[in-house]
């Protein structure tokens, strides 16, 4: 089988920081696709607790050259990690992992075969699972399920709520927009808010083919720390506002959606956390 048939045209990049717990449940993800990528990137970000000697030992473990490691010399956060790992890599397309999620065994082959079939979108999310600490012996597909429905995403529905979670996209690597550098919180969607912005058309397939293992909002880590989460929204409409891509008006409006939904998860944590004591 030639090259060429055997590896999808897909760089996996994987950011990675003090991730000795999860990291190896992610790559056997990718490895487990039904149509592998061509290369995965696995960029440390500085974690200096022995990461960087479990990535080489996971490179080791397989065909010499498919696993790839960047190795940053300063702690960035996931974005700039994603885009160290975007700089080098040698595909046509790029799909995001995070370090402790999971993808679906058919997600490189369902979604690049959409991206293909439709050349003018630029970027692609689509659904996901949260699961527990394992992946669930049902979290399958059947052959009814195929061709993926998609919807498209117009401006401003991103503009109202991010669709898609990171684990989930794939993007063109021609693209020129990146993730912002050093931004730590809600730098995903202001990626995808930089390309609907910008022209591109963005969709969403319907299937749930990425597992996240913790809950959005609610759960000890970076996406439970709600205020920065907030902070950085409010920054991604300041900066829209700025670069003359909304209107004024519009600014006020998502400010206060946003402010009204940071509110609605103080609330419903605050109610989580006392019934469960």
């Amino acid at each position: 089988m030639s090259e060429q048939l055997r590896f999808a045209p897909v760089s996996v990049v994987i950011p990675c920081y003090r991730c000795a717990d999860t990291l190896q449940r992610a790559v056997d993800s990718v490895a487990a696709q039904s149509q592998l990528p061509a290369e995965v990137i696995l960029v440390d970000d500085c974690s200096g607790d022995g990461t960087a000697d479990m990535l080489v030992a996971i490179a080791r473990a397989f065909e010499p050259g498919w696993v790839r490691i960047v190795t940053l010399d300063e702690n960035k956060g996931a974005g700039s990690a994603r885009n160290a790992g975007w700089a080098v890599a040698t595909q046509p397309y790029i799909a995001f992992l995070d370090s402790d999620d999971a993808w679906h065994p058919k997600k490189i082959q369902i979604q690049l075969a959409y991206m293909l079939a439709q050349p003018a979108v630029v970027l692609c999310g689509h659904a996901h699972l949260v699961l527990g600490p394992a992946l669930q012996a049902n979290w399958a597909l059947s052959d009814a399920e195929l061709p993926a429905k998609s919807r498209r995403l117009p401006k401003w529905l991103l503009l109202v709520s991010n669709r898609f979670v990171t684990p989930s996209a794939m993007i063109r690597r021609d693209v020129i927009q990146r993730f912002e550098e050093r931004q730590r919180y809600m730098e995903d969607h202001m990626l995808w808010l930089s390309v609907v912005c910008a022209g591109g058309r963005v969709d969403r397939l319907v299937m749930p083919l990425a597992a996240i293992f913790k809950r959005p909002y609610g759960q000890a880590g970076l996406s439970a720390q709600l205020w920065l989460m907030e902070r950085g929204d409010i920054g991604n409409y300041l900066r829209l506002l700025r670069q003359g891509h909304i209107r004024r008006a519009q600014f006020v409006g998502l400010i206060l959606l946003s402010v009204a939904k940071f509110v609605r998860r103080i609330v419903v944590h605050a109610l989580k956390t006392m019934w469960t004591k």
